[in-house]
């Protein structure tokens, strides 16, 4: 028995002419909302706000970056902009400069890669050393 296999999966149907579902929402919607701040603010007061709606309500019908919805853009900014971020600070020193600005110790070629306690290290070990530095969160 052989069974139809549904293709574009991830393109919507047009119901209203050549709008999907929801980019008709989003046009009556803003049209809508438009339409009520007007009745309540008069147009000089409104326009600003009406303005304002009336663009998003535009961009989210008929802008689409990197072909997929505006929406999804709003949505991964209201993310980023609550969510927690790691900020990593790594100081960048020169291998035979100074250690200090009064000109004192010069690091050597084996101190600049890094030898701790007679043992050295290689480039991962001491990645994955200063990572677990940078990282260790002492409220826990």
């Amino acid at each position: 028995m052989q069974f139809k296999v549904p293709q574009f999966l991830e393109i919507e149907d047009k119901i209203f002419g050549p709008f999907t579902f929801k980019e008709f929402v989003y046009l009556v919607g803003g049209a809508g909302l438009c339409y009520t701040l007007y009745k309540l603010l008069g147009l000089w007061l409104g326009a600003i706000p009406i303005l304002a709606i009336a663009g998003l309500s535009i961009a989210l019908t008929f802008y689409h970056p990197n072909g997929k919805p505006f929406i999804n853009m709003i949505e991964a900014g209201v993310k980023f902009s609550f969510q927690n971020k790691l900020y990593i600070w790594k100081k960048h020193m020169k291998i035979g400069a100074p250690a200090s600005p009064k000109g004192g110790n010069v690091l050597s070629f084996r101190e600049g890669l890094g030898e701790v306690r007679g043992q050295r290290l290689s480039g991962n070990k001491l990645r994955d050393l200063a990572w677990s530095l940078d990282v260790l969160d002492l409220k826990k």
